[in-house]
């Protein structure tokens, strides 16, 4: 393969000749190590759909390549020839292709995460860590519960100010997520005195973990340097990644592979939008399709931005004029439409939240409501997107409907979630595994189970042996709404429906020790064990 020098013009000829992946087949991330803990299922097939980029672009302004600005940065010190190192080093000259994809992915952010890491004078061998913690796919998700490309848990998210709500997970946001994740590296950097390689496995570990092999050598009178610890099998090989991949990016030719060539140039820009706004009309504002508007702002779970801000969206260098122009002429309250919505004998507070895609807390702010009480005939204002739902192909709604609808081994069972239901006990109703229930329904193990929800098991049993299951895992359990009645009492509802009267406490907000008649309160129940009454 040919290697670049350091102008994108000298790229031309390999990337002319590059074979473009045409299926989810030839996009799929290779089942090796290198991503097993990942979700990247809904991410792969994203990657059918590219940004646009091309290296033509830059052809005839032979703008320099951000290669080289990385290269001038290397600071890191790895072991010459270690058998990790070069076991990692191996797979990555073995899979240039991946490199490929995962370099295309990278291109829109690498030149903004190269600037954070020069602004704070840390080795820019620390841009390349969302290859290995994610491969630059910002819809990634672990089964330990840690979203976006430098893949954060949402307690650090937290303590990192990363902001995660219904409507926006920082974690995803790569222009917030990269400040995070380098001061992060930052502390990690000073708690090890200054070495990286100690701060690095921190990040993947946790700085306890690293301080307690730390100890247990210096007990056993060994070295406490990274390559002579006992880390977990996962950060023994973290490191290795990272310093494998410098090796590639320091001498692409000495190791035979290309690297696609990424402008040394911004590639996107900030917009304060200072409200919240419709994404589709954000799109529409800055002359872009909808999914662009997704893909650089991955952050944003929903339809629109979050009520609370942040109000700030990147758009590529080229679009942001125009998006501030058209902001400046459409006032704030019309960037989100409302509609009137009655409410109707039956329905609660979060049905309709649900069915206009919004959430509980805004409903209540926006019509005055102190509690999920509500009243037939009253009418609620309520913020609606300006396209249909399903226009917004990368909301996360949307992602997990693609997810649980991607073709798998075995038979489909829809199980809908009953009270006391976790992953543990339906993997061993179902006989499937925990982590693959989770992972088909873009979720992670510890996340928790609401009773009502759908999830997708792919399940090897019979078709008539899952019908079965469906029965007795919870399929015949349905959310119902009831009319409190004249002398009910919960202990009376409790029976005539077979629930627990705790249940009935968890699935409605019940203030004092009586129901009011008329009264509208939220049931699960076993529709196969009900007398028919109504």
């Amino acid at each position: 393969m040919i290697a670049f020098g350091s102008g994108c013009a000298q790229l031309q000829t390999s990337l002319d000749n590059a074979e473009s992946p045409t299926s989810i087949a030839d996009i799929a991330v290779p089942s090796i190590s290198q991503f097993s803990d990942l979700n990247t299922d809904l991410a792969d097939i994203i990657d059918e759909h590219s940004f646009g980029i091309n290296a033509d672009d830059y052809v005839e302004e032979n703008i320099e390549n951000i290669w080289d600005r990385i290269r001038n940065g290397f600071e890191l010190k790895d072991s010459p020839d270690h058998p990790r190192l070069m076991a990692e080093l191996k797979w990555y000259k073995k899979h240039d292709k991946y490199l490929d994809r995962v370099v295309e992915r990278a291109e829109p952010f690498l030149h903004y995460i190269v600037n954070e890491a020069e602004s704070r004078g840390i080795p820019t061998e620390l841009a390349l860590l969302p290859i290995v913690e994610s491969a630059f796919q910002p819809f990634a998700y672990s089964h330990g519960r840690a979203a976006g490309i430098w893949q954060f848990i949402p307690s650090t998210g937290k303590i990192y100010g990363l902001k995660q709500n219904w409507w926006y997970d920082g974690r995803r946001d790569v222009h917030a997520s990269t400040k995070a994740a380098l001061k992060y590296l930052e502390n990690l950097h000073r708690e090890f005195k200054g070495d990286w390689l100690l701060a690095l496995a921190a990040y993947n570990s946790g700085s306890g973990t690293v301080r307690r092999a730390i100890r247990k050598n210096k007990r056993l009178h060994k070295p406490t340097d990274f390559w002579n610890l006992k880390l977990p099998k996962e950060t023994q090989a973290y490191v290795p990644k990272l310093l494998a991949l410098k090796r590639l990016v320091a001498d692409p030719a000495a190791h035979n592979i290309s690297l696609r060539c990424v402008a040394d140039i911004p590639y996107f820009a900030v917009v304060d939008t200072d409200s919240q706004i419709d994404l589709a009309m954000a799109a529409e504002l800055a002359e872009l399709d909808l999914e662009t508007i997704y893909r650089l702002n991955p952050g944003y779970n929903r339809w629109a931005t979050d009520p609370y801000g942040p109000h700030k969206l990147l758009v590529p260098v080229d679009n942001a004029e125009a998006l501030k122009q058209g902001l400046s002429q459409l006032p704030k309250s019309e960037r989100i439409k409302w509609k009137r919505h009655k409410i109707k004998n039956g329905e609660t507070l979060s049905h309709i939240a649900d069915r206009y895609s919004v959430s509980v807390s805004n409903l209540k702010r926006l019509n005055n409501l102190r509690s999920n009480n509500i009243r037939v005939g009253k009418h609620l204002v309520i913020p609606v997107s300006s396209r249909k739902l399903s226009d917004y192909n990368l909301t996360a709604y949307q992602r997990k409907k693609t997810l649980q609808n991607i073709r798998r081994k075995g038979n489909k069972v829809v199980h809908i979630v009953q009270p006391g239901d976790t992953f543990w006990d339906l993997s061993r109703h179902y006989k499937v595994n925990s982590r693959d229930l989770a992972r088909w329904n873009g979720m992670a193990t510890r996340d928790p189970l609401r009773a009502g929800q759908k999830l997708v098991v792919w399940s090897r049993k019979s078709a008539s042996g899952n019908r079965a299951s469906a029965r007795m895992g919870g399929n015949t359990i349905r959310p119902i709404s009831y009319k409190v009645r004249n002398g009910d009492s919960l202990y009376r509802i409790s029976q005539r429906f077979n629930v627990a009267v705790r249940d009935l406490h968890r699935w409605n907000v019940i203030k004092g020790k009586y129901l009011k008649p008329g009264q509208t309160i939220k049931l699960y129940v076993d529709i196969t064990n009900q007398s028919g009454e109504s």
